[in-house]
């Protein structure tokens, strides 16, 4: 066992919906990206910090690459991209029942044209279990084709299958160098906004539709108390009254049991009693707002055509 430390930035990249999240998680041992089965969900570049031996790996999920159409899908993409290129490694994540689309050809070609040319960038076609081998083989073949990656792996994120060599080999390839993060941290963002973003992943479940792409949580009030319990207010800020009505539901049924699942799931992580307080306000513009963004981690100007 060597006592020289590495650590490095790895950017998990693929199209939305590829599963990067769901293996960042499995990474860190812990859920701190949303997961949910609905496209476009991570708005941010979360970092979440993963020890193996003597390397530390810093995980930058970014939102999945698509093509953007409106100012917050550019923020995303300029987010998503901004994040590969700061990285020591990348790995491309692409879900085994889609293989080489035209969205995974579009990223390939990016790859080739802007990043540079000794980054390494690994494959990670993922979801193998719903796939048949021979299936796998042949979509290795072309994707390696069409790309020259460092490495392949076969994984399911979902259930844990080949992540624990992916691991091993990104600790390998992080650079040599100090830790950036202590030992016992598993990510880099604020815990209000990963709490917020804990409460977004029970309105988007919960909700269906356009309507969760249209709304934001932002965690208004933080109080840590002295009996060990933390009060959290926080702000659903929808575009539109409909949307409003929506999200409370009838009677108020539908913000109450979003509430008691975003809470019971704050709670856990943080391993103390949390009560949590949800408002819900129309924002007609928030799409629109530098300060909305600021609160997502995006840059407002990314947005701009």
């Amino acid at each position: 066992m060597t006592d020289t430390t590495r650590a490095g930035f790895v950017a998990l990249i693929g199209e939305p919906n590829a599963g990067k999240s769901t293996l960042m998680n499995r990474m860190v041992g812990a859920k701190i990206s949303i997961v949910t089965h609905k496209v476009q969900t991570t708005r941010t570049r979360i970092r979440g910090v993963c020890m193996e031996g003597q390397a530390q790996i810093v995980f930058v999920d970014t939102p999945g690459l698509f093509r953007p159409r409106r100012r917050l899908d550019r923020a995303m993409v300029k987010a998503a991209w901004g994040g590969a290129s700061d990285a020591d490694v990348i790995v491309l994540l692409v879900e085994a029942t889609r293989g080489l689309t035209e969205g995974v050809q579009a990223i390939i070609d990016r790859l080739a044209d802007e990043m540079p040319k000794d980054q390494p960038v690994a494959l990670a076609i993922n979801k193998i279990d719903r796939v048949k081998a021979e299936t796998l083989l042949a979509m290795a073949e072309q994707l390696n084709g069409a790309y020259p990656f460092k490495k392949t792996f076969m994984i399911s994120a979902e259930k844990g299958y080949g992540v624990a060599d992916l691991r091993e080999w990104l600790a390998a390839e992080v650079p040599e160098g100090p830790w950036f993060y202590p030992e016992d941290q598993i990510a880099d963002l604020p815990m209000r906004m990963i709490a917020a973003e804990m409460t977004r992943e029970k309105l988007t479940l919960r909700l269906h539709e356009e309507l969760p792409y249209q709304l934001t949580v932002e965690t208004e009030k933080w109080e840590d108390k002295p009996d060990g319990t933390t009060r959290i207010d926080q702000i659903v800020y929808v575009a539109r009254d409909g949307h409003k009505g929506i999200v409370l539901g009838n009677k108020g049924e539908t913000i109450k049991a979003i509430g008691q699942a975003a809470r019971a799931e704050i709670s856990e992580f943080l391993g103390r009693t949390v009560h949590l307080f949800l408002q819900v306000k129309v924002r007609p513009n928030w799409l629109d707002e530098p300060e909305r963004y600021s609160e997502m981690g995006l840059d407002f100007k990314d947005g701009d055509a």
